[in-house]
């Protein structure tokens, strides 16, 4: 047996450059006691919390895999809904960070959350057109709806009703009612997709936004409810005033409209609302007490709307109308409440670029604030000073830009001794500090395709889109020379294995080789007085300049200084001798122009990718191919070696970075992390770090550890990994007594995770069979000793413990079956239930039975048993073995439930009688320090007396 390389494992590292994802929104959250300050956006797969004040990160709440798509606050806020792109939901404890609960029920994006009143329930809508209401207490699904034809886009709670309404971009909104789980009611007067809705002022309102410049605006109105505060009233005719009969009037249209419709619910248009933007309507929020509407669409508005309460409205009608009878005093023309009554348009805002997502928060002292993420990775917010009226001018407070680049990063480098890391992108060049992920510098530049750090590392040379080369001071943080290098874009520059100049290739078809000096720095008379300087400054020499046939797309150097590699439009790659630029070698073979290339430490091996998804390695001697290799799914973009080695690291559209060794051309580790394609790849100077840029805006370091690394060992987690995939991803099953098609259903989905707590609950109930009957035989073995007289050395042994049970820390075989099933989350118990063989249900049911008889776990027990009941009834009343079992848990069930009601009505009780002393207490506390104060500001006006007497006798 040969001996086996190893390698080491490298693990993902810090994420640094996002702001906020373009994927998500961000919401103010309240921390420290504090609201409108700290701001919770969505980075990737994690969640960031922003000091909007300081810039500085608060805190972290860490995903998994998956891009967040959606965040929404609890009413206490002290929770944080957060929605994911694989359909999942985590609900995190905003002080501590943790996950609470995750919910697993969509098979798409989420694309909208939203909570009750009270918090105890969450209802989430993806992309599958399914929406789901989550109980946040009992960390369970409650029910599945299923109307909608297209993708869900936004779900509200009615908070006088237990009603949801809910949009959708198939031009519907739909009313359900959460007591029968059904749709009474459907909006069809929509042209267009709906993206956005809001429910305003104590549910009298709904908003939709389509793919118009017009917010079209919806009465709604509850008969049911005014009929019963009519009676309750019992107010004669002749005491309702004009607005109660303009409402009558209206209530008989919408009856003459639609008399087919004995819904509890009425709803209809009047009005619209005429945006400034031409386009769609993006999103729509409103604050806590929904009188504040703001709205944005593709652009850089946002706009604010007040609705006004009923006393306002009867105010600003009987003014208008009053107006109105003043210049007609003969007109007999009737007066009706109008939109613009209802509803007043405060001054917009706009933005310093387009507009992603917004929030808003009104303080108690009617402090308007509003959170405008903008899509260029930052944020700002705006603040109006005085009470919210159309007159109000909103000021900008504060913005977040500096941790993050404004458009993607396209290229990286470490510097020698992996401290810094520099990335340029189309607007800016970033130095940030390795250890901290903190920036350092940010200087702009033009748009950048290639850059290095100088010798020294003090300075840095960008290779830009305009053909320029231009050199950055880091320690000044300015901008030191530019200079046209290149006519057309200058795609590449190489740093010489001497130090002591470049080369650079661009799309005129030259390389042009650069030799640094220092020249009189005219700017540095400022660095001369600070004593940084001596007034000079480093500067590029342009030495020699190689003709090409085709556009130049990569340069590289061999390390011994030998011989240059240049990649051409027309798919070769040409290598030359440095010093006299003769022609030596051709490379061809791919299918379409080299991307990216390296050349190994000993200057034996070049590596080569490029748009066609090949890697191909390539001997240096004399130009012979060693291996093609697919690597990629996409386009690769970047390939370096590991210093020292012939390991080295690729990059492409794909999202993946891989790892692999150039001597027996394996694949070592495929690390996957970004959210979209990887544009650039740094391997530091010792090959512990790696950093990464994509297209999800984020810088990604992966750090070698001391780990080991075992080829064939990550094979089999991979295919492992593969195969639950497939079958978390399999086909939907049939669920005995829910037919396929019903508006409401179950509200989980198959996962892996469902799969293995299956798997735990067959093999608990496989123990428990297997130690009982080992128990029996002992306590038979036992009583036939005793009954025999034998001596007590024949006394038989008691069987071992079987080793799962001394995992979970028991000897009792019920006790290791309940802490099994605790084990299970509470929102997977269902669907971990359905997959179990009907064999194990019959088994399981007999040792719930047990489980009631003594009392231990009722409310776990007991939805266990009502969900095998209702999923398996017909199959479990057809089995005669089952019967006696089924009415005996009957009553014992009764029982028990009886028991648990009766135990939280006691606690409930007594909840309550502490929370009336408590308040008898702070009422008697109160009372004494209005006292003390009222007696503290006459002792204050008896001094100021005293003082104007005694002013008074000394004049």
């Amino acid at each position: 047996m040969g001996l086996t390389k190893q390698y080491l494992r490298y693990v993902p590292g810090p994420i640094f450059n996002v702001i906020a994802s373009l994927k998500s929104n961000a919401v103010f959250v309240e921390l420290r006691a504090q609201v409108g300050r700290y701001v919770a956006a969505g980075a990737c797969e994690n969640v960031i919390i922003w000091d909007s004040k300081t810039g500085e990160k608060i805190n972290t709440l860490l995903g998994e895999k998956h891009c967040v798509t959606v965040l929404k606050t609890s009413p206490n806020n002290r929770q944080i809904a957060v929605g994911y792109e694989d359909g999942v939901v985590r609900l995190f404890d905003l002080h501590s960070g943790e996950c609470l609960v995750t919910f697993s029920g969509h098979k798409s994006a989420v694309t909208c959350l939203s909570f009750d009143t009270d918090g105890m329930r969450l209802v989430s809508g993806a992309k599958d057109t399914n929406i789901i209401v989550w109980d946040t207490v009992s960390e369970a699904g409650l029910f599945r709806l299923s109307g909608h034809k297209g993708p869900i886009t936004k779900c509200c709670f009615l908070e006088s009703q237990n009603i949801l309404v809910s949009s959708s971009i198939d031009t519907l909104v739909k009313f359900w009612d959460l007591d029968t789980h059904h749709c009474f009611k459907t909006l069809v007067g929509h042209r267009s997709e709906v993206w956005d809705m809001v429910v305003m002022k104590d549910d009298r309102y709904l908003v939709t936004g389509c793919s118009d410049s017009e917010l079209r605006v919806w009465k709604i109105r509850f008969p049911n409810a005014e009929e019963e505060d009519e009676k309750q009233k019992a107010t004669p005719k002749k005491a309702r005033n004009d607005s109660d009969e303009e409402e009558k009037e209206d209530d008989d249209d919408e009856k003459d409209d639609e008399d087919d419709d004995n819904s509890i619910l009425q709803c209809t248009k009047i009005g619209t609302i005429l945006r400034q933007g031409r386009d769609r309507v993006l999103s729509m929020t409103t604050d806590a007490s929904r009188s504040i509407l703001a709205c944005h669409g593709m652009d850089s508005i946002v706009e604010l709307f007040r609705f006004h309460s009923e006393e306002e409205i009867q105010k600003i009608f009987s003014k208008r109308q009053r107006k109105f009878k003043k210049q007609n005093p003969d007109s007999k023309e009737e007066f009706t409440v109008a939109l613009q009554d209802e509803v007043l348009r405060i001054k917009s805002i706009q933005a310093s670029a387009k507009v992603k997502a917004i929030d808003i928060y009104v303080s108690s002292k009617e402090e308007l604030k509003l959170l405008v993420l903008l899509r260029g990775n930052s944020f700002e917010i705006h603040v109006a000073d005085t009470k919210i009226s159309n007159k109000n001018e909103m000021t900008k407070v504060g913005a977040l830009s500096i941790p993050g680049h404004r458009t993607d990063v396209r290229a990286l480098s470490f510097s020698s001794d992996k401290i810094a890391l520099a990335s340029a992108s189309g607007e800016s060049l970033k130095i940030w500090n390795r250890g901290s992920q903190n920036c350092i510098r940010t200087m702009a530049c033009d748009y950048a395709l290639s850059i290095l750090f100088a010798t020294g590392d003090r300075n840095v040379i960008v290779a830009t889109k305009t053909g320029k080369l231009q050199i950055f001071d880091i320690a000044a943080g300015r901008l030191l020379e530019e200079i046209p290098a290149h006519e057309k874009e200058a795609w590449s520059v190489a740093m010489s294995p001497d130090l002591r100049g470049i080369a650079s290739g661009g799309a005129d078809k030259k390389v042009k080789f650069w030799q640094f000096e220092l020249v009189p720095d005219l700017a540095g008379e400022q660095m001369e007085e600070d004593g940084r300087g001596h007034g000079k400054r480093l500067s590029l020499a342009h030495t020699r300049t190689l003709q090409l046939e085709e556009d130049v797309l990569c340069v590289k150097f061999s390390p011994d200084h030998r011989l240059i590699a240049v990649s051409l439009l027309d798919s070769t790659v040409k290598i030359f001798f440095v010093d006299t630029l003769k022609f030596f070698l051709s490379l061809y073979g791919h299918k379409f122009p080299v991307l990216c290339m390296d050349i190994s430490y000993d200057s034996s091996t070049i590596i080569t990718g490029g748009a066609d998804r090949n890697i191909k390695i390539w001997g240096l001697d004399f130009g012979d191919c060693h291996r093609s290799i697919f690597a990629h799914e996409d386009s690769i973009l970047g390939l370096q070696f590991v210093s020292k080695t012939h390991l080295f690291f690729s990059c492409g559209k794909d999202g993946k970075l891989k790892q692999w060794d150039a001597d027996n051309f394996e694949n070592i580790t495929t690390l996957s992390g970004h959210h979209g394609q990887v544009w650039t790849l740094a391997v530091s100077e010792d090959g512990k770090y790696v950093g990464t840029a994509g297209h999800d805006r984020s810088i990604r370091l992966w750090e070698r550890t001391q780990e080991p690394l075992v080829l064939e060992d990550e094979r089999e987690t991979q295919r492992e990994a593969e195969a639950d995939q497939a079958l978390a991803l399999g086909e939907d099953r049939v669920i005995p007594g829910i037919k396929a098609g019903e508006e409401a259903s179950l509200p989980g989905r198959k996962t892996v995770e469902t799969e293995r707590a299956a798997e735990r609950i067959m093999e608990a109930v496989e123990v428990h069979k297997e130690v009982s009957q080992q128990l029996a035989e002992y306590r038979d073995k036992l009583d036939q000793h005793k009954q025999s007289g034998k001596d007590v050395s024949q006394t038989p042994v008691a069987p071992q413990t079987h080793p799962l049970m001394v995992a979970y820390d028991t000897t009792d075989p019920d006790r290791y079956l309940l802490k099994v099933l605790r084990q299970v989350k509470s929102s997977e118990v269902e669907e971990a239930l359905l997959v179990l063989p009907f064999h194990y249900v019959c088994s399981l049911l007999t040792l719930l039975d047990q489980l009631l008889q003594k009392g231990w776990e009722t409310e776990l027990v007991m939805r266990i048993l009502l969900f095998i009941v209702r999923v398996h009834h017909g199959p479990l009343s057809n089995t005669p073995s089952l019967l006696s079992i089924l009415n005996r848990l009957q009553s014992v069930a009764r029982k028990r439930v009886d028991e648990v009601r009766d135990r939280i009505g006691f606690n409930l009780a007594g909840l309550q009688y502490l929370q009336r002393e408590l308040e008898e207490r702070e009422a008697v506390q109160l009372f004494a320090d209005a006292s003390d104060r009222v007696k503290q500001k006459r002792k204050q006006r008896r001094n100021k007396d005293k003082a104007k007497q005694r002013a008074i006798l000394t004049l």
